[in-house]
């Protein structure tokens, strides 16, 4: 059962990202002609800023939803140290209810604004303006699966628990620093002696 949850979720996280870049690339394309309508033909659009604003903004909500997935949000990685290692688990879950709280939140309130403003139009246009405002509660629905589905996975150990810090090492000779977590210069392989004498 949890596997197939986790199925869905990675689903519905890749569609979300999918439609968040696409929305980005609509965005960017009407603002695009927006000032070249503007600047160089000199007859300003009536529309296109209108719906580039509105696809800025599903683009924003729906990427969340990776965001939430990866961990990609801000960490205090001092947090992390301070906390033992086996009740790293208790941190991982006390943010995700935080997280859940204000996206449940994003969900109720974003629903009740989108149905109070059905009425009203874009401005140009004759679409309800409730398009727009539908961006908050559907982004927030997909985040919401996405971190219950991070937190289940960091609980069953498919995941590791907090924030992945990777430092890219400097030329040779210049304090290069190793990779957070991956294996020193000085590591051992099982069974063979750390004997500096035995290297050439």
């Amino acid at each position: 059962m949890l596997q197939l949850f986790l199925r869905v979720e990675r689903q519905t996280t890749r569609l979300a990202l999918l439609g968040a870049v696409l929305m980005l690339i609509v965005s960017v394309s009407l603002g695009f002609y927006q000032v070249m309508t503007r600047f160089v033909f000199d007859a300003p659009s009536t529309w296109s800023e209108v719906i580039s604003r509105s696809a800025m903004i599903w683009c924003v909500f729906l990427g969340a939803a990776a965001g939430f997935r990866g961990g990609f949000m801000m960490s205090v990685e001092v947090i992390y140290k301070l906390v033992p290692g086996r009740r790293l688990i208790w941190l991982e879950a006390f943010i995700a209810v935080c997280c859940a709280v204000v996206l449940v939140v994003l969900i109720t309130f974003g629903t009740a604004m989108m149905l109070r403003v059905q009425t009203q139009m874009l401005s140009g246009l004759e679409v309800s303006i409730s398009w727009a405002y539908a961006a908050m509660p559907v982004g927030a629905s997909f985040a919401l699966v996405a971190v219950v589905a991070r937190l289940l996975a960091q609980a069953t150990g498919q995941e590791t628990i907090g924030p992945v810090v990777e430092e890219v090492p400097a030329v040779a000779g210049e304090g290069a620093m190793p990779v957070t977590g991956g294996p020193t210069q000085d590591a051992v392989a099982p069974g063979k002696p750390n004997d500096r004498s035995e290297r050439p």
